[in-house]
């Protein structure tokens, strides 16, 4: 069943998985349809400045994935992997009946595991920015070191706990190296609620922070785009210190239909360091043919 709610600039909308109901947003309209995927520790809302962009000519479907910043529990015996959360992914298209989507992904990299999952027939074009890739995963200092914090017994209750204080905020292992400029407060705190305030979502996080997969496997999920034969852009933040700009070389070089654009003055968030500058990409990549990037 699929029933709206009230929160938002556009109505959020919710579909029962079966990992349980995850939230979306869907500006409806004619147009191409493009997916927009966020990360760990945020929701869909990381790509409000680029739908506001695109909305007018592409329909965009922003789901909140179970990443820690969805607002109801997933079920308690839910698949929360990567792969897992990959697998929801592609359960996701086929219950909107979505066809030849443009999947655009930030930071999370797991739509790479889908596409080795030989779930992607739904896929019509990839839009890969600054994400997890090869064998950064989770990525980074921050990843390192949230992978500390869901190790330890009330790990990460301590670690989102801490953030209510917004200079921590910009620490390099916390969210200092994700974006150049700070999230707005009222943003990020929305982003941050459903940790501070839920166990189940703490659960499902470190349910997804230690199910990644051992290295040969992730470096399976890279090479296994050798096989996706449909049109890709990978954007990439030129200033990345997260996610390495030469991961982008290497995952635009594994694309038989890849090409590579950098964005300078941006960290891991494109979305939110140049929301402008990435709704054009997209735009043409989608609109302008097939092989228009």
């Amino acid at each position: 069943m699929i029933a709206p709610g009230k929160v938002g600039a556009m109505p959020h909308l919710e579909v029962e998985l079966s990992a349980g109901s995850i939230e979306y947003e869907d500006t409806g309209g004619e147009g191409p349809v493009a997916v927009l995927l966020h990360g760990v520790a945020m929701d869909g809302s990381l790509w409000r400045e680029v739908v506001a962009a695109l909305a007018p000519e592409i329909r965009c479907v922003v789901p909140t994935l179970p990443l820690g910043g969805h607002r109801r529990p997933m079920r308690p015996d839910a698949d929360l992997s990567v792969l897992g959360v990959a697998r929801l992914v592609a359960e996701f298209l086929d219950r909107l009946d979505l066809t030849d989507v443009t999947l655009a992904m930030n930071d999370w990299g797991g739509a790479q595991a889908l596409i080795a999952d030989g779930r992607d027939q739904r896929i019509g074009r990839l839009v890969i920015t600054s994400c997890e890739a090869f064998e950064n995963y989770p990525p980074g200092l921050p990843g390192k070191n949230l992978r500390l914090a869901a190790k330890l017994p009330g790990g990460l209750n301590v670690a989102f706990k801490l953030l209510k204080l917004a200079p921590l905020r910009r620490l390099p292992m916390t969210w200092g190296w994700m974006t150049k400029r700070p999230v707005d407060r009222a943003v990020m705190d929305a982003w941050f609620q459903p940790l501070w305030t839920s166990p189940g979502v703490r659960r499902d996080l470190r349910k997804y922070v230690l199910g990644v997969p051992p290295v040969n496997e992730l470096l399976h999920w890279a090479d296994a785009l050798r096989t996706f034969d449909r049109p890709a852009l990978v954007a990439w933040a030129s200033e990345d210190r997260v996610m390495p700009p030469e991961h982008g070389l290497r995952l635009a070089g594994l694309l038989p239909r890849g090409s590579l654009a950098e964005i300078p003055d941006s960290y891991t968030l494109i979305p939110q360091d140049q929301p402008g500058p990435l709704a054009d990409l997209i735009r043409a990549f989608v609109l302008g043919g097939p092989e228009t990037a």
